[in-house]
């Protein structure tokens, strides 16, 4: 199941009409309101999601979706305007799989649905991470060493796991707190350094994987020197 957020009618039929034509099944959605109804009933296996919608944009929506643990795994594809790098951007960095800039053609937007489905759904039964020594389990919700359990907070064990799923990519302080505590979190960034500490020594010989980039914020990186 895909679903089409776009307002404009004439855009949103023949987005539907392409994907239909191509096997998927494929539900639009006029603004962000009905989106979020319809996700209470049913997930889609990917979101095509325009960032100028009448009520809720199409960034604020993306936030929301990866904010919920239900849908935070959910692959979206943002359609942008041409030349807007700075929605590009903004995008990418909350976690967006792939954009299209506005005017596309519908074999680009079905190239790109079709790489991103083959992408994350390679990946999509792939419920646990292995890093080293280090194993998460998703299912059940944990951190393992050396097969031993260690006694994490839901902030910390979201902020290992944010790190991990995206092993090699520098998370700045700003976009950890927007993930891991959400937008309407008040506090200092200061509260990720504090969690970075005590994840480092919960993770003992494990805790080097965890680098911080300086300028930047933090990342999981590892080499089997490192074990």
């Amino acid at each position: 199941m895909i679903y089409c957020v776009e307002d404009d009618v004439n855009i949103r039929e023949i987005e539907i009409y392409t994907l239909q034509s191509m096997g998927f099944e494929v539900t639009g959605f006029a603004d962000g309101k009905a989106f979020f109804e319809a996700l209470e009933h049913k997930l889609p296996d990917l979101v095509l999601l325009d960032v100028m919608l009448p009520d809720l944009d199409g960034i604020k929506i993306l936030k929301m979706l990866r904010q919920r643990s239900k849908t935070k795994d959910i692959p979206v594809i943002m359609a942008t305007a041409r030349g807007a790098e700075f929605e590009k951007i903004q995008a990418l960095d909350l976690g967006a799989d792939d954009y299209l800039a506005k005017p596309f053609s519908m074999m680009e937007m079905a190239a790109r649905v079709k790489a991103v489905l083959r992408r994350t759904q390679k990946n999509g039964n792939d419920n646990t991470i292995t890093i080293g020594s280090l194993t998460i389990d998703k299912p059940g919700h944990q951190a393992l060493v050396d097969g031993v359990p260690l006694e994490l907070t839901l902030k910390e064990y979201e902020l290992l796991l944010l790190l991990c799923k995206s092993r090699g990519r520098a998370f700045s302080r700003e976009q950890i707190l927007d993930v891991v505590w959400g937008t309407n979190y008040d506090g200092e960034t200061r509260t990720v350094d504090v969690h970075i500490k005590t994840l480092r020594q919960k993770l003992g010989d494990m805790g080097e994987i965890i680098k911080t980039v300086r300028g930047v914020g933090y990342k999981a990186e590892y080499s089997s020197k490192e074990s």
